[in-house]
């Protein structure tokens, strides 16, 4: 018998299961499809307090998720790195003392030590305002944080894993029954296996499936949750400006979008949409109208203007919210809601909602619902301050540490080791081991992605295909031929079958 089943392997997930399995819980997650397929892959990326959130005065909100980004700065300094925004003024929005105040606000409500304060920009002395119409010749410049939102979800899982968790993904939970002392679960594999478990509590974490698993455990259950589901989607584009800055635009009708530099500054992101959305949530598709909005919205800054034709990828994903009743789709809270629930017996968790940069806190507040119910916790509160897998870097230190793989690896091709240390940082030990040099990687299937690596991903990081690795693992896929893609294919069908 487990202790937690944990039903979902997005970020929430994947959190709750480091951090119970860390305390000594016995703690089965099962993903239907694969680790962070889904909402949680679908970010914009960052981990960041919300500015926009203050004009909602979710200053609580804020302030926690300020205080997150210096813990996950800290404990994974090569999926997370400091990232700089150029907020333009524009003189027909909101006025620029009312920025500046937000701004004030932003860089003292959560006590940030890490990260360069607000400072303001003009034209006439400095460049970066350069890639925008002339008409913009002030803007304020702060900072967030970056962050690979898959692979934070994935680390999560591997160090839930060497805890002792069991991690389950391609397996779906199809049916709950409760009892006064535990639940029964039964679960369906792709492969059609079905067997069953049981388990002392449930966290339902499966995110735009919530109330769907919710009523497979309890109808009554499923009525109570009022989830609200908001699609936002993404465009991606060749590298549209120069510079390691983001930009932050606000449109007229309220909202904000970001223009990001992603993938080694080879691409430009642009996001994101807040629409309502009651459509199939395993086939989430950007619309016609969500890339003309987009492109319109970024063509009112940038000089050189962008037209659906420069599309080169795009990706959508459906936020499930918790139904507040909020009118516009965009000032529905992003806090997290947990609704427990122990009166017909065996306990079950419900979340809703919740940002990337929260999950972390969401974690151990969820358990500390738990505490009477599993008395065999072995401890309280143990993340903040401890790495995740690959960020023992010494002090955060990402470019000294990379400084010392130039001299370890000097054989690597450059721009490969990059991506190999910004994936795994002090992993990437475990994946060279007795590498000599590029023949013993072993077959190169594009792009720097060798069978080394491969190999690693299944071994080590649940990968089952080839979309797991090359849009999840890695970023690869925006680079994949078709035929290379065919070669990978085959190549991970060998090592499933070993």
């Amino acid at each position: 018998m487990y202790d937690l089943l944990i039903i979902g392997g997005g970020i929430n997930g994947a959190g709750i299961a480091r951090d119970a399995a860390g305390r000594g819980l016995k703690v089965l997650l099962v993903e239907k499809d694969d680790l962070a397929s889904h909402t949680s892959s679908a970010s914009t990326k960052l981990i960041h307090g919300g500015l926009r959130y203050l004009e909602y005065y979710d200053f609580a909100l804020v302030r926690k998720a300020l205080k997150e980004r210096e813990v996950l700065l800290r404990a994974a300094p090569h999926i997370i790195w400091p990232l700089r925004f150029v907020l333009p003024y524009h003189s027909g929005l909101r006025p620029a003392w009312l920025i500046r105040l937000g701004l004030f606000i932003y860089d003292h409500i959560g006590g940030r030590k890490l990260l360069p304060a607000t400072k303001t920009l003009k034209r006439s002395k400095h460049d970066k305002l350069n890639p925008l119409t002339d008409n913009f010749s002030l803007a304020f410049e702060y900072s967030d944080c970056w962050v690979d939102d898959a692979r934070l979800v994935v680390l999560n899982a591997v160090d839930a894993a060497n805890h002792g968790a069991d991690i389950l993904t391609q397996t779906e939970c199809i049916n709950l029954t409760r009892s006064n002392d535990f639940w029964t679960a039964d679960l369906l594999t792709k492969d059609g296996a079905n067997y069953q478990i049981t388990s002392k509590a449930i966290i339902n974490a499966a995110g735009p499936w919530v109330e769907t698993l919710a009523s497979r455990a309890d109808k009554t259950l499923g009525d109570k949750a009022k989830v609200r589901l908001v699609k936002g989607s993404h465009i991606i584009i060749n590298k549209h400006f120069d510079g390691d800055h983001a930009f932050f635009f606000q449109n007229a009708d309220g909202r904000i979008i970001f223009a990001i530099p992603y993938e080694n500054n080879n691409f430009t992101l642009i996001g994101t949409t807040d629409l309502s959305y009651d459509g199939d949530k395993d086939d989430v598709q950007i619309s016609d109208e969500e890339i003309q909005y987009l492109c319109a919205s970024a063509n009112e800054y940038f000089k050189n203007k962008i037209d659906p034709n420069d599309v080169v990828a795009t990706y959508s994903g459906v936020r499930p919210l918790y139904d507040d009743k909020a009118a516009d789709a965009s000032a529905v809270t992003r806090d997290y809601i947990l609704s427990y629930d122990n009166d017909g017996g065996a306990p079950i968790l419900s979340i809703f909602g919740g940002k990337i940069t929260t999950y972390r806190k969401l974690a151990e507040d969820s358990l500390a619902l738990f505490q009477d119910a599993l008395l065999n916790i072995q401890k309280r509160e143990w993340t903040n301050g401890t790495p995740l897998p690959g960020g023992d870097i010494e002090n955060a230190d990402f470019d000294g540490f990379f400084k010392t793989l130039l001299e370890q690896y000097n054989w690597l091709d450059t721009t490969v080791l990059r991506r190999l240390a910004r994936c795994y940082g002090t992993q990437i030990h475990n994946i060279l081991q007795d590498v000599e040099g590029v023949n013993d990687l072993g077959a190169h299937y594009g792009f720097g992605l060798y069978h080394k690596e491969v190999e690693y991903l299944q071994t080590h990081e649940f990968a089952k295909s080839v979309d797991d690795i090359l849009f999840r693992r890695t970023k690869l896929g925006l680079y994949f031929t078709d035929d290379q893609k065919n070669a990978l294919e085959l190549a991970l069908s060998d090592l499933l079958h070993d």
